[in-house]
């Protein structure tokens, strides 16, 4: 028997509880996964309050990130002993993902442990860490250089924004923090933003092309924000989408694009090939100073999920929420 979140449908919804389960009801894979440390991301909150149709099949263990030690393995490349970590490819939305002690998948999803990080700095970084490198990978794969110019990162107190930030003020750049909480400014500032911008300045309907400020953006909010980052963009500067925290609509025009000659980037982390997401953890590995991991990151137990699923819904969570699920 093991601990886990089990989200069953009720009426149409998801209800979220705290529950035991043999290792015999884990859904087919080829690798057992002994998990040590998850995370608690909004995708969760959402599956785990049935406030969004995040969940593909009930019932569901939520959690999109999980890091632990293989147990079994029937997979070529894993043994037992092996550190792993595991985000995307549906866990925790189509298959049973890593808010419980074990899950049992796909050997062709995980990753392996960067040799200087344990499960509990991986799973501090989740997600969401891995997302942010991705953006900058993919600026930096179409030229982006600090001596080109500021770069925005909207959604600064999340967890993309957090470690947008500090990826890129450890490379050199200068960082224009987008925020809809000015009194967190400081911890921004010590992540590495440079200049703090409220978030109302881009959220709102904007103009089709504005006064150019920055050479590339981060947007994990999409909708206005997105617009307006990709309006306020200088010539031939990039702008790499993320996430759509605001919504999922682009309320924008193509004069950004055919005026200035700027490029919008999509950033898919949930299907990546294995050696790019090696790649990304590598850079993560080297790139992140581990003691901005308690700035960005607390630990909470596997029964605090169900309340914090709830706060982190209502934007009072800053940072990442690092779930222990054997605490």
């Amino acid at each position: 028997m093991f601990n886990a979140i089990l989200v069953e449908q009720t009426d149409q919804q998801g209800r979220a509880i705290v529950t035991q389960l043999e290792t015999a009801s884990l859904p087919p894979g080829n690798v057992l996964v002994r998990v040590e440390w998850s995370t608690l991301n909004y995708k969760d909150a959402l599956a785990i309050t049935g406030k969004g149709a995040v969940v593909r099949r009930f019932p569901m263990v939520p959690g999109i990130d999980l890091a632990g030690v293989v147990e079994h393995s029937e997979h070529p490349e894993w043994t037992a002993g092996d550190h792993v970590l595991l985000n995307g490819w549906g866990i925790g939305e189509e298959h049973w993902g890593g808010l419980a002690q074990y899950a049992r998948v796909n050997g062709d999803w995980l990753t392996r442990l960067p040799l200087s990080l344990n499960s509990h700095q991986a799973m501090a970084i989740g997600t969401a860490g891995y997302t942010a490198m991705l953006s900058v990978l993919a600026l930096e794969r179409h030229g982006l250089t600090p001596d080109r110019g500021e770069v925005l990162v909207t959604g600064g107190n999340g967890g993309v924004g957090s470690y947008a930030i500090a990826l890129l003020a450890a490379r050199g750049y200068r960082v224009i923090a987008s925020t809809g909480r000015p009194r967190e400014s400081a911890f921004l500032e010590r992540l590495g933003a440079a200049d703090i911008l409220d978030r109302s300045e881009l959220s709102q309907p904007g103009k089709p092309l504005a006064r150019a400020r920055w050479a590339a953006a981060i947007d994990s909010v999409g909708s206005h924000t997105l617009a307006n980052a990709c309006a306020m963009t200088r010539p031939d500067g990039l702008v790499a989408a993320c996430g759509l925290a605001q919504g999922m609509e682009f309320p924008a025009t193509v004069a950004p694009f055919i005026l200035r000659g700027i490029s919008l980037l999509g950033i898919n982390s949930v299907t990546r090939p294995a050696e790019e997401r090696q790649h990304a953890w590598a850079r993560l590995a080297e790139d992140i100073d581990p003691v901005l991991l308690g700035e960005i990151s607390r630990d909470i137990r596997l029964g605090d999920t169900l309340d914090a699923s709830e706060q982190l819904l209502a934007g009072n969570i800053r940072g990442r929420l690092v779930v222990d699920v054997n605490g």
